[in-house]
């Protein structure tokens, strides 16, 4: 079978450099390259991609060699249906190696087409190091590299604010554009580059705090001899990621006149304040997630699929985010319950096998960041506890026992946390304090909550409650009682 190149592939279209890219790895080449590439086809953007390596590790010698193609297969359920899409992706036009070729590297800050910059190095990858240095060749850390290539076109240039850039960090941190802002803001006083440059950093360059959201699996081994039979050509690097996308990029005028996402379907927003975006991404996206582990792996369930495809699960987690998030976010009816539908379209993907143990990690912080604001807003709101966020709770309380119905759960959190939960549940086991008390312990840990939970009435008390059906009768039946008991309270 023959390697994929552009020209095995018939595509030796060669586009202008206009977005230079740190991180060739699977997401941005199944996010934005794709969404680049769609951009090329749909409109006139007609720009191509120089993809820096930023890290030591490899070299990105397959890439080079496929001359920057790969297919990318998206999978997923849109509108009930389940979709498979494929695509080869021509937008990366150049690869270079940032360790084997700065001279390379720093002779694009030449280039007077090259107008974005995105990265995507990592949550720790935005990063200050004092001892980095103007002369490294390179330094180590992705903003160093970056401010020396800025400084090189602030020269080359003489200043010119026509010759800015605008940058698109895809880091998950929150306020990513403020903060690659101030880290390169950081190395220019510590290189002492002067106050023209920083003026023109300030003044000309634009900064753009985003927020990104795609499942990306990555090569799928399982599936690689079915694809390259089916493309006809051997691809190395065919990333596989779900279809649900979204892209929201706050304050960035110039990137809605120069970029025309709105010619294409792309779920691309341009907003004024992106933290009502991040809210309603934590609290609906991340939320599920973090009820569903504990309730999910109590009821027996593995999968995340198995979880939102269980009659009983599923329905309380839906229900968890139709009734009990969705009333404390802000945004309109449609886009709130849009964003549910997809969120739990995503969960029915089959192709993503994600098991709950691995989106378990440090479940408490997760529910203090996720679900406890929403917990708080709608006790405001309705002056009523959440009955579904409240059983969440007491899951979570008892998946950190570590152990259920004689098996053993791998439970990772911090150690301060995870001997906490295990001195109290010894104590319960021991009968040397009742579960109500149990229960009020570990809701007035200050160090896991943040506060004293049993503050909030009747909250120790619906826990407690919760424990005990959980205890005798099980997850399920627990929650089918409390189901039937709200239909009849309705009616």
């Amino acid at each position: 079978m023959q390697p994929l190149n552009r020209k095995t592939a018939n595509k030796t279209n060669t586009l202008p450099l206009r977005v230079m890219q740190f991180g060739g790895g699977n997401f941005l080449r199944a996010f934005v390259d794709w969404m680049l590439h769609i951009l090329n086809e749909k409109t006139d953007f007609n720009a191509g991609v120089v993809i820096i390596k930023p890290t030591d590790r490899g070299d990105y010698s397959v890439l080079k060699s496929q001359d920057g193609l790969f297919y990318v297969v998206l999978d997923g359920i849109v509108n009930g249906e389940l979709v498979s899409e494929k695509t080869v992706v021509t937008s990366v036009q150049k690869v270079i190696n940032a360790y084997t070729e700065w001279d390379d590297y720093l002779e694009l800050a030449k280039n007077k087409d090259l107008r974005f910059i995105v990265s995507n190095t990592t949550e720790a990858g935005i990063k200050f190091d004092p001892k980095d240095e103007l002369n490294d060749s390179p330094p180590k850390e992705f903003p160093a590299k970056l401010t020396i290539w800025l400084h090189h076109r602030f020269q080359y240039f003489d200043g010119d604010m026509a010759k800015e850039c605008i940058l698109l960090p895809c880091e998950l941190i929150e306020g990513n554009g403020d903060a690659l802002k101030r880290t390169v803001l950081q190395y220019a006083d510590l290189w002492r580059l002067g106050d023209d440059f920083k003026n023109w950093i300030n003044a000309a360059n634009v900064f753009c705090n985003t927020l990104v959201d795609r499942i990306v699996s990555g090569y799928a081994v399982d599936r690689a001899a079915q694809i390259q039979d089916e493309f006809g050509v051997e691809d190395r690097l065919t990333v596989v990621g779900e279809q649900y996308h979204s892209w929201v990029i706050e304050g960035a005028g110039a990137v809605v006149d120069e970029m025309p996402f709105d010619q294409t379907d792309l779920n691309v927003k341009f907003v004024d304040d992106l933290v009502p975006y991040r809210e309603m991404k934590i609290r609906i996206l991340n939320g599920a997630h973090t009820a569903m582990v504990p309730v999910g792996y109590l009821a027996g369930l593995r999968l995340v699929k198995e979880a939102i495809d269980n009659e009983v699960v599923g329905r309380y987690l839906k229900s968890l985010l139709i009734e009990e998030v969705v009333p404390t976010l802000g945004f309109s009816e449609t886009e709130k319950h849009k964003f549910v539908g997809d969120v739990l379209d995503r969960f029915r993907n089959p192709s993503l096998a994600h098991q709950l143990t691995d989106i378990a990690l440090n479940s408490t912080s997760k529910f203090v960041a996720r679900l406890l604001p929403t917990l708080k807003d709608y006790v405001a709101l309705t002056g009523n506890l959440p009955q579904r966020i409240v059983f969440g709770l007491a899951c979570l309380i008892r998946f950190y026992k570590g152990t259920f119905n004689g098996d053993k759960i791998h439970v990772k959190d911090d150690k301060g946390v995870l001997d906490f939960f295990n001195i109290e549940w010894k104590k319960f086991d021991e009968q040397e304090i009742t579960l109500q008390l149990l229960v009020e312990h570990i809701l007035k840990n200050n160090l896991i909550w943040g506060e004293d939970l049993n503050l909030m009435p009747e909250l120790s008390k619906m826990v407690a409650e919760h424990l005990e059906n959980i205890e005798a009768h099980g997850v399920i039946e627990e929650l089918n009682f409390q189901t039937e008991k709200k239909s009849k309270f309705k009616h």
